[in-house]
């Protein structure tokens, strides 16, 4: 049985060698074929000896998703449909800058949170991508944009786990992911730029914080339980409060000195002038010392199923005064893609549900507004 060698961060890499019945410094050869120059063809990789090269024949793969699709946006941002087998398609985008090329990454086929916002949580949920389907999707990019531009240069400099799922709730093959893109001997990638979004799974942050922290992105979008709830069903079980102390823990690790908190302006639902000023008390609450966190306000992308709409620029624009009259950091994120449906909460994919996310969606249509004052819920549900 072959083996794809995306699957294998340098350590894992080391040990299928060790196999083979290799030294740890072939390993690294390989490692940077695979990964510095985008190698799958072994024949190619003229310092392996002989030997090593005829048994990774028989024994190894380097082998890519196959694509879909690609679209390209008319501000330069590319989207590209990754075929992940048994009906299912993951999506990737590369966001050009003048200064940085961030690819945005998928963890999942669809997802399991249902934030009332995302077109993924719309589409369900089918399974955990692999280390090497994740990798994959950097590795592709990376070499397939490097030729079309005629560059031996780095083009992505960036990194967001920000695709389709929640990257924590695929830890195990998560890690694994991040290791190769901050390794030296692959992208070498700084911790700084290379970003984990997550909608509060706590036990998860903590184990990050440890195992390999890097820069970390909430997805708050309320500022109390009771909307949380409605919008981010894990709430229920990770309460705002408790995830707000598992971003302290994690700072104590973090290659930043902030945590950024994503949030998504939805008119009439968390856009209002008393929602901003609880979260200038939530912030504050927590603070401790100094200033902790920035807020990226995201214009939410409407589509058919959410019954929702975007905040009007005006009252983002006096949203986002009320937090940076605080002293907090705040910033509106500029739409990108969003003719190609490669904008933030655009991501579908295609995948085969398992969690009867429609009927649940339906039952979840109308959300349960409570006035802007309502700061938290009577108890912690289980």
């Amino acid at each position: 049985m072959t083996v794809n060698l995306l699957e294998f961060d340098l350590d894992g890499l080391t040990a299928f060698c060790e196999r083979l019945g290799e030294k740890r410094f072939r390993a690294i050869q390989l490692f940077r074929w695979i990964h510095q120059r985008g190698a799958r063809d072994f024949d190619q990789m003229s310092d392996l000896a002989k030997s090593l090269r005829e048994k990774l024949k028989t024994s190894a793969v380097v082998q890519a998703l196959p694509v879909i699709s690609e679209h390209q946006s008319s501000d330069g941002t590319v989207k590209w449909l990754f075929d992940v087998g048994a009906g299912n398609a993951v999506e990737a985008v590369f966001i050009p800058e003048d200064d940085r090329g961030t690819l945005c990454i998928s963890s999942q086929a669809g997802c399991a949170v249902g934030c009332r916002f995302c077109s993924t949580g719309h589409q369900g949920f089918s399974r955990n991508l692999l280390t090497a389907e994740i990798v994959a999707q950097l590795w592709f990019a990376e070499h397939t944009l490097r030729e079309r531009l005629k560059t031996k240069d780095r083009v992505i400099s960036n990194v967001v786990m920000m695709g389709m799922g929640e990257p924590l709730q695929n830890y195990s093959a998560l890690v694994p992911a991040l290791r190769v893109m901050l390794d030296d001997h692959a992208y070498g990638m700084s911790r700084r730029r290379v970003t984990v979004s997550t909608s509060g799974v706590v036990p998860m942050m903590d184990r990050l914080a440890v195992d390999c922290p890097v820069a970390l992105a909430v997805s708050l979008h309320a500022p109390n339980d009771l909307l949380r709830d409605d919008l981010v069903p894990l709430n229920r079980k990770y309460p705002i409060d408790e995830l707000m102390d598992a971003c302290n823990r994690y700072l104590v690790h973090a290659p930043r000195d902030f945590i950024t908190f994503e949030y998504c302006m939805l008119d009439g639902v968390n856009d209002q002038a008393e929602h901003a000023r609880q979260l200038v008390e939530l912030v504050q609450r927590h603070a401790g010392a100094g200033v902790w966190c920035k807020f990226n306000l995201i214009p939410f992308n409407p589509f058919p199923a959410s019954g929702l709409h975007r905040s009007g620029a005006v009252q983002v624009a006096a949203f986002a005064k009320i937090l940076s009259d605080a002293g907090i950091v705040t910033t509106v994120r500029k739409t990108r893609g969003d003719d190609i449906d490669a904008a933030c909460g655009q991501l579908a994919g295609e995948v085969q549900d398992r969690t009867r996310v429609v009927e649940r969606m339906a039952k979840r249509r109308t959300i349960a507004i409570e006035p802007a004052g309502s700061a938290a819920r009577p108890h912690k549900e289980a």
